[in-house]
């Protein structure tokens, strides 16, 4: 007898294979059969009639690294129908951290009053917090600088390079799945070429992949396109680009370039890239940004709480100066940077090498809509209404393809002997609630979620938050 039967849906699984009409049998966490199913004893039947069945989405790209330790009533990710989640991105781990302090960038991942020195301490309490959703979880490499060097202004010396190496290995052994760079912020800017491939070192052939924020997505991001494929062919290491984008009005119209020139390097080394369905980015307040952009909103601001959500264009006319300026007078901040076009972003997201990671910030007081809403988004406006993806496609995307660049065994497919991580949604009403104006607002047609084989949302309510597991790389 199966614990849950998942009858009367279209099945869509992660393979990018056509959909079919198919059931699911669940027992424990396990899938045990995929097929018709009529007929067969469960303990519980949910009818999918009308709906897709679908494997758990997985949002290759996060900053959810303290909101994992926390159970909020709505959670931003389950509501989308996600249920695994890579954090530790760009550079910016939680882990391993000396203090409670937390400098930029690393206040984007919100304030905690417990610090972890080591990231096995990480990891010790994830498990006791019993996550909502499935983790995988990098080391970041601005997090490591921060607890090896005094002065962030320079290229880390050998000592240095050593402590970091040694603190990756440990971060490695406690179950971090690989490594993340952030080269694009100042306090790692000074990291060279050279520091990268050594901090990475632990990473050969196959110890754990490397994510990158790039030194550049404007104007000099070819050759910082080129920097992180080397680092990757440096230590033999998978590389996944995040969030690839082009900043700025003057490179609107080169992703065909850059596409061009990461599709050449993975014809000799393994390579993909995530992207978001926006045309706007999200990071801290960073006065070097503004003048790339058409306009910019304040997500928050120590400095002048009362500037969230406001253009902080519209707010420099009103005071009569410059918005650079205004930008250095509210920091420390985060904001919304509107500086992409939609032809690169559709190029992009419809490339066969691009995953769907969200690049949310869950703890900005008025964050970008993207948090909520991206995969809905993709699925709904990108799918449904402009047509620029087939529904398995995008779905693919969303869970076979990224399960298997991160070596996420056994997720992102619907087959026996799979993680039981389920999404039922309906693909004529799927789309995203969240705006630029309502950032924090459910999206439609999620109908159930299923993270590892317990209910964990259904018709958009919250049932169960503790289902999630940490996930540890398995080497390929």
């Amino acid at each position: 007898m199966f614990d849950i039967l998942i009858h009367g849906g279209e099945l869509i699984d992660g393979s990018a294979a056509p959909r079919c009409r198919a059931d699911v049998g669940i027992e424990g966490g396990t899938i045990v059969a995929v097929g018709d199913l009529a007929g067969m004893p469960a303990h519980r039947r949910i009818d999918a009639g009308g709906l897709i069945v679908a494997p758990g989405f997985i949002d290759c790209h996060t900053h959810d690294d303290l909101l994992l330790l926390q159970h909020p009533a709505a959670h931003p990710k389950l509501q989308q129908g996600v249920t695994t989640v890579i954090a530790g991105n760009c550079g910016i781990s939680l882990a391993p951290r000396a203090s409670t302090s937390a400098p930029s960038p690393l206040d984007v991942l919100g304030h905690s009053d417990r610090h972890h020195a080591r990231f096995a301490d990480y990891m010790a309490d994830l498990h006791a917090a019993q996550p909502a959703l499935n983790a995988a979880l990098l080391v970041g490499h601005t997090t490591l600088r921060i607890s090896a060097m005094a002065d962030l202004d320079r290229a880390a010396d050998a000592r240095e390079v050593a402590h970091m190496q040694a603190a990756l290995r440990e971060a490695l052994a406690a179950g971090a799945i690989g490594l993340s760079t952030g080269v694009y912020y100042p306090q790692a800017r000074a990291a060279t070429t050279q520091e990268l491939i050594q901090v990475a070192e632990p990473l050969r052939d196959g110890a754990g992949l490397i994510t990158m924020h790039i030194r550049d997505e404007g104007d000099a991001i070819d050759d910082a396109l080129r920097e992180a494929l080397a680092v990757g062919r440096a230590v033999n290491a998978p590389l996944v680009l995040s969030h690839h984008k082009l900043m700025g009005r003057a490179n609107h119209g080169r992703s065909s370039q850059t596409l061009a020139l990461i599709e050449a390097a993975a014809r000799a080394q393994a390579v993909c890239f995530d992207c978001y369905p926006y045309l706007a980015s999200s990071t801290m307040l960073l006065p070097a940004r503004v003048a790339q952009s058409s306009d910019v909103r304040i997500t928050w601001s120590r400095a002048e709480p009362a500037a969230a959500g406001r253009s902080l264009l519209a707010m420099a006319a009103e005071r009569g100066i410059d918005p650079t300026e205004l930008a250095r007078r509210l920091q420390p901040g985060g904001a919304i940077y509107f500086a992409m076009s939609d032809e690169d972003v559709d190029r992009i997201l419809t490339h066969p090498l691009a995953m769907i990671g969200s690049d949310g910030l869950p703890h900005d007081q008025v964050p970008h809509p993207r948090l909520w809403g991206t995969f809905p988004r993709v699925l709904g406006h990108y799918v449904r209404q402009r047509r620029l993806l087939a529904l398995e496609t995008a779905v693919h995307k969303m869970t076979g393809l990224p399960a298997r660049r991160f070596s996420l065994t056994g997720r992102g497919e619907l087959r026996p002997g799979a993680a039981a991580d389920v999404t039922l949604f309906d693909a004529d009403q799927v789309l995203d609630g969240a705006s630029f104006d309502n950032p924090v607002a459910a999206p439609a047609g999620i109908h159930a979620v299923l993270v590892n084989g317990r209910v964990a949302l259904l018709q958009g309510q919250s049932i169960d938050d503790r289902a999630g597991q940490v996930l540890r790389r398995v080497a390929v």
